[in-house]
């Protein structure tokens, strides 16, 4: 496993080591949003991810790195999300165990999920503190390997292959914009794409109540979110002693977006790309739809980086 900060060359190497096991994601167009941001977009589709987000990238090269001692051991994470399910299908890939926790009043699609690919989930209260403790026992009892959803250097190795796919696909882009919540995404994308191509953009869009990256860039330390409040809930997290100095050192700009924004840009997905993406992923195109940065004329990679919507809350009854 990695114990110091990924190079570009550590997230080539970690983009062949998951190419068996990931999927290459598609990069869809829509001319129409086009025309309302005055840009030119392209989407690469992360929502086309085994479990349907970018998650799985980091979660399954954080496991294939694994010695097979270590692997031995099994892996461990406590996540309420996307990176639940991500760690226990790279797990069940390798034939190791995975024990997930989760707080009680996660979703039970996402519990679901984790159960479906094998994790097996030890339920805490759902505060951080919890979570942590929770899963210190966890890890002290079985002696599992653990594997945090972001402040991993493995984890932001593998993130960071999406960016490599995307400068493959598409060498001439202007800028990459990146949802950031914990900072493993973006972290990966900044070594990856400015490693690729110096002159590129990698900015960030945060929500406007979740907004601690922004806050922390400006000081110049990290400064935890408290409280936050947004639809986005993928990005909810505060930032890591791992993935803060590679945005504080390399991301251009990170651009706060108003819930408002980020449902009409995710329902403008919906209807115009004919693509299911969740809030988080709907935040870049947000800030376009915000004119808080001038892009015009740009030619700009969004990564839509999930698709996991709870569809329960629109057919409860059926």
């Amino acid at each position: 496993m990695l114990k110091t900060e990924p190079t570009l060359n550590d997230i080539r190497q970690s983009s062949a080591r998951i190419r068996p096991h990931a999927h290459w994601t598609p990069i869809l167009r829509c001319h129409s949003l086009d025309e309302m941001v005055g840009a030119t977009l392209f989407f690469k589709c992360e929502n086309f991810q085994k479990v349907g987000a970018f998650k799985f990238r980091g979660a399954c090269n954080a496991v294939v790195s694994l010695t097979d001692k270590e692997a031995s051991r099994g892996v461990a994470t406590h996540s309420s999300g996307n990176h639940a399910q991500a760690l226990a299908l790279a797990a069940r890939m390798r034939g190791i165990p995975a024990t997930i926790v989760m707080p009680s009043n996660a979703p039970e699609v996402k519990k679901a999920a984790v159960a479906g690919y094998g994790g097996e989930i030890v339920s805490c209260e759902p505060t951080l503190a919890a979570r942590e403790e929770t899963l210190a026992r966890v890890v002290e009892k079985s002696r599992a390997v653990m594997i945090h959803p972001y402040n991993n250097y493995d984890v932001i190795a593998g993130q960071g292959t999406a960016a490599l796919e995307f400068l493959e696909d598409i060498p001439d882009l202007d800028a990459i914009l990146v949802p950031v919540g914990g900072g493993g995404l973006l972290s990966g994308t900044l070594i990856a794409a400015k490693g690729v191509k110096p002159s590129i953009m990698v900015i960030a869009a945060e929500p406007e109540g979740a907004d601690d990256a922004y806050r922390s860039w400006k000081a110049g330390e990290i400064i935890p979110m408290v409280g936050p409040k947004t639809v986005a809930d993928g990005l909810l997290t505060s930032l890591g002693d791992k993935t803060f100095p590679v945005i504080q050192r390399l991301v251009d700009e990170i651009v706060t977006v108003s819930d408002e924004a980020t449902l009409k840009a995710m329902r403008l997905i919906w209807e115009r790309v004919k693509l299911v993406v969740e809030p988080s992923g709907a935040v870049p195109l947000g800030m376009l739809l915000e004119q808080k940065i001038d892009l015009c004329g740009k030619k700009i990679g969004i990564i839509l980086s999930g698709g996991n919507v709870d569809l329960s809350r629109f057919f409860a009854n059926t």
